[in-house]
């Protein structure tokens, strides 16, 4: 292992952090509604692309993670807007 380059590194971190976090969610001990999660996917999933892109290019999991990187986006940016709304309704209005 002590072979390995910067962009490996990067990608076992990047797989690591994945597991991790599906494993905390399965194990209740995250929600899929908040922003650790969301992070963590998205971290994780920007390793793993970024081994990809600078090590051995595999279009499947390059694909695979790219579209793990985007919903990850889309998960941080709806928690974010669903927050701001929930802050600025008429119910909390005096």
């Amino acid at each position: 292992m002590s072979s390995m380059l910067w962009h490996d590194w990067t990608g076992l971190v990047g797989v690591a952090l994945v597991l991790i976090a599906f494993f905390l969610l399965q194990a209740h001990k995250l929600s899929g509604q908040g922003y650790t999660y969301q992070v963590m996917n998205l971290v994780g999933a920007f390793g793993i692309l970024l081994s990809l892109i600078f090590g051995m290019f595999n279009l499947p999991a390059f694909l695979q993670e790219m579209a793990w990187f985007l919903i990850s986006v889309y998960g941080i940016v709806r928690g974010v807007r669903a927050r701001k709304a929930a802050v600025i309704t008429p119910d909390s209005l005096p």
